[in-house]
Parts: C-alpha cells; structure tokens; sequence
C-alpha cells in the first residue's frame, strides 16, 4: 500500500464505525438457520427502509415491551438509523427481563458498543462466553468491540478462532477485513472482504463495507458502482462524496487522483 493510500486511525475508525455505510458491530449474522446466536442486521438498508423498520418495530415492541426478541430487533433497527442511546435503553429493559440469555446478553454488548460504552460491553459479552461451548456470533461481537477499542491483533485472534466453528460465515472474513482497515491496511482489508463477498451468506452491508474499501484507496468508479448495486441513487452519491471528503481531510487528495 502507497503513503497516497493511507488514511489516519482515527478518521478511519470514525468511518467504519458510524460513516456512510460501514458500521463494524451490524457484520454479524442476519437472521437465518445458525448454530450459533443469531442477530438482526438492519445496517445495509437504505434510509427510509430503517426509518420504516424503527417505526414497525418500534410499535412491535411497545406493544410488549416484555417481549425480548422484539426488543432485540428494534435496538438493532435504532442502531442502524443512529440511536444508539436509545438501543441501549430498550436492550436494559430487556435485561432486567431475561439477563441470563444470550441472546440478550449480545445484543446489550452490541448496543453498548454502538454508543461507546465499551468497557461494559466486553463485561457483558465476556459473561456470555462459555470456552466449552464456543460460539462464533459472540466470539465476533468481542473481537468487533476490541477493534474499536484499538486492540486489532487480538481481535483478529478471535474473528479466526470463531472461524474455526464458521469457516464459511462471511460476517467473519468482513470483520477481519475492516480490522485491517482500521490499521491503514487497505489492500488486506480488500482482500479479505472479496473473499466475504464470494460467500453465500454475504449480506448488502458487506458488499457496501467493500466499495468503501475500494473508494478510499482512490478507485471511485469502482466503488460507485459497487454501491449502486446495493442502494438508491442519492445515498451513492452521499457515500462517495464522504468518502472523497475524507481523503481531503487527509490532504492526499491530488495525490491520489494522479494515481488514478
């Protein structure tokens, strides 16, 4: 990778964790037939199918506010639109209702994590874990809280352990992608997130996690197409205009487009 690639820790960080279209902790599994604990993702729609899916889910859930799989789903949806503050509410709601689930237990850690609360997260997520019984889904959500925390090696170490039971969860290959992104790795975090792309249960916000990627090393015609593949025409063009307004903020800009 070129010093005309490289983007800082920090500005990166911000971009794959609440930017256009990347947020680390919304790669784990959708809902299908799994093994492991299965979470809602609602991070890959657009912007009015989340706003719809808060208010469905929102009206879900207040109809029974005990109901712990529908507060699992509209914290996941309150994520995906930006409120993590609000996620994290439902979520300890859900908590005093049934804390020693799981299920629960992850999506709190999750929406900790959304909203900076990382610390807790790793507590909470580290009470779930049970070495005799590894679960991948779990072992992803710590590693996505390490990264984010800026302990990217041993967040690696766990994204391959928890390949080891799902070698072919795309989830996995995507966040160990963006965990090399986040340390200015770009043509490995390319590579890794090909390789998720190429897998069956790849989801739209992998496939946007890998035209951010694309973008940031300066190919933006590439990029662009990969988004228009998965979004409306107006977020396309929000995502790459971010995408270029970072790399400016990085002063690299002219640099990269006499690489182009």
């Amino acid at each position: 990778m070129t010093n005309a690639h490289v983007i800082s820790f920090r500005s990166l960080r911000v971009l794959v964790l609440a930017g256009a279209a990347a947020v680390l902790l919304s790669a784990c599994a959708t809902n299908r037939a799994s093994t492991s604990i299965d979470m809602p993702d609602y991070s890959g729609l657009s912007q009015a199918q989340t706003q719809e899916a808060v208010v469905q889910l929102g009206a879900r859930y207040k109809a029974n506010p005990r109901d712990t799989n529908a507060a699992i789903h509209f914290a996941a949806a309150l994520r995906a639109a930006g409120q993590p503050v609000q996620a994290v509410a439902v979520m300890e709601q859900a908590m005093a209702v049934d804390g020693n689930t799981a299920t629960v237990r992850i999506a709190y850690a999750k929406a900790l994590a959304a909203n900076g609360q990382f610390e807790q997260a790793l507590n909470v997520v580290d009470g779930t874990l049970d070495p005799t019984r590894p679960d991948w889904n779990a072992l992803s959500v710590k590693g996505a809280i390490l990264d984010q925390m800026g302990q990217n090696e041993e967040a690696r170490a766990l994204y391959r352990q928890a390949q080891v039971t799902a070698p072919h969860e795309a989830s996995l290959e995507a966040n160990l992608g963006l965990s090399f992104a986040m340390t200015n790795d770009l043509a490995q975090a390319e590579t890794h997130l090909r390789r998720a792309v190429s897998m069956p249960s790849a989801t739209s916000q992998i496939r946007q996690n890998l035209a951010l990627i694309v973008g940031l090393q300066g190919r933006f015609d590439e990029a662009r197409a990969l988004y228009a593949r998965e979004l409306p025409p107006d977020q396309v063009e929000n995502n790459m205009n971010y995408i270029r307004a970072l790399i400016t903020q990085q002063n690299r800009w002219q640099v990269i487009e006499g690489a182009n």
